[in-house]
């Protein structure tokens, strides 16, 4: 019999989740979110940056998926300058970093994963 009273929604930025989990890969699921996260970890880079350490991904993917993850909250952008060239700047909040122990391990699981082959 399904237990119908294990609800555990939660709300976070206007949106109600069904659970944690959810909450979680919305935030940094998908493809290329981690992948980001990821290369920011060890500090601030700037587009050209990240988009030469992914280079299988777009420069329309990349830039949706950093303004994805600035609206969320786990990155800041930071634009130096006013006039052309400007310094665009991205890099980890407080919260991002919180992030980074997930990333670690996510790293270590990858490479075990390797290694098993």
């Amino acid at each position: 019999m399904a237990n119908t009273e294990n609800k555990c929604e939660i709300s976070m930025n206007g949106k109600t989740y069904p659970c944690h989990i959810s909450m979680a890969m919305d935030l940094v699921g998908g493809k290329w979110k981690g992948v980001i996260l990821y290369y920011l970890k060890d500090g601030p880079k700037r587009f050209n940056e990240i988009n030469q350490l992914i280079p299988t991904i777009t420069e329309m993917t990349l830039s949706l998926q950093l303004k994805q993850l600035e609206q969320s909250g786990l990155i800041s952008r930071t634009v130096y300058g006013e006039k052309a060239p400007i310094k665009v700047v991205y890099e980890m909040t407080e919260l991002g970093q919180s992030f980074k122990p997930v990333l670690e391990s996510l790293s270590v699981w990858a490479h075990t994963m390797i290694g098993s082959k």
